[in-house]
């Protein structure tokens, strides 16, 4: 290969990469959970969902989801494809770790620096598959390792012998045929070995399909590596309903729900009416009820603006941040 060709190739898999700022957002001084923006862009020849997903931060489930109809593998050139980058933050502590199951992603509070604004960092990520599902509950980083070895244990060991695949040996050094990818960030949950760490298969980032453990892309896992020191809170939910005011406007983010033992369901709308009663409290608000039906029942992952706060008479209008208010549009089924 000559030398123009190898950088050619080189640059391309660079531009795939998301930049290190792509995942991180400042915070609202107002507590509004609302953040990121809905891009529409228009695919080359060469692309495919899997490589745009993770040029954007995305799981591929999570591309495909918003993008009906478009081949996965060959969209082809000048296909228009949606970027949902908006999300609602998870209820509960801003603090930490935390990660919402159904949704397949991470969120990372780290303390704020001085003189500078709070923000969150977030992550695609890969969870438990069914009858291996990652724990709930709080818990914290207790080990960091930099190109761990893996050693299976005795039960996935066994899983893949009745599965008819090679046998596993019992460690698997650090290196590209390590499924831990080059680091790793162990949690303090009894029971088993559960971890955060990398890949050595990015393509399935985003999916359940681990044993229990958290798994991301490589980039990601060494960004998140370098911030998190040993002792982090990490907190494990499952939320597929979130719901946010922001700027007077309510708006609500459902994600395809799963039981504890990974299996999809459907929403429950007195879940989702008990979490609205509780953000609302006395506040006079109009929810439109067909667009919140409508998004529980299609659970794309996607915030869609589903109620307006009525305003006293005489009183100022509640301020719609530039970029929410651009963004309306693109999001609404």
């Amino acid at each position: 290969m000559s030398r123009i060709a190898l950088l050619l190739v080189l640059l391309s898999l660079w531009s795939s990469l998301p930049s290190a700022q792509a995942n991180e957002y400042p915070l609202r001084d107002d507590g509004g959970g609302l953040f990121g923006e809905v891009k529409r862009i228009q695919t080359r020849y060469e692309d495919t969902l899997i490589q745009l997903a993770r040029q954007h931060s995305l799981g591929y489930e999570e591309l495909l989801r918003v993008n009906k109809g478009v081949d996965p593998w060959l969209p082809g050139a000048g296909t228009e494809i949606l970027i949902p980058g908006q999300r609602l933050l998870p209820p509960g502590v801003r603090e930490g770790i935390v990660v919402n199951l159904p949704e397949h992603r991470l969120f990372y509070f780290p303390k704020p620096e001085k003189g500078k604004p709070p923000v969150v960092l977030t992550f695609p990520v890969s969870v438990g598959k069914m009858d291996w599902n990652t724990p709930l509950g709080v818990t914290k980083v207790v080990r960091k390792q930099k190109n761990p070895p893996w050693y299976p244990p005795e039960s996935v060991r066994k899983e893949h012998i009745k599965r008819g695949d090679p046998p596993l040996p019992a460690v698997v050094p650090a290196g590209p045929d390590n499924p831990l990818g080059t680091r790793s960030m162990r949690l303090d949950i009894p029971g088993g070995a559960y971890l955060i760490h990398g890949t050595n298969n990015p393509d399935a980032v985003g999916m359940a399909i681990t044993h229990g453990c958290l798994r991301m892309y490589p980039e990601d896992i060494e960004r998140l590596f370098d911030l998190t020191p040993v002792g982090t809170r990490v907190t494990l939910i499952n939320e597929p309903v979130k719901i946010s005011r922001f700027g007077g406007e309510v708006w609500l983010e459902v994600h395809p729900p799963v039981d504890e033992k990974g299996q999809v369901l459907t929403v429950d709308i007195e879940v989702f009416e008990a979490r609205l009663n509780e953000l609302l409290g006395e506040s006079e608000v109009i929810i439109d009820w067909e667009m919140a039906l409508r998004a529980l029942r299609e659970a794309t992952g996607m915030p869609v603006l589903v109620g307006l706060e009525l305003v006293p008479e005489g009183a100022a209008e509640p301020e719609v941040p530039a970029t929410a208010a651009a963004s309306v549009p693109a999001q609404r089924p």
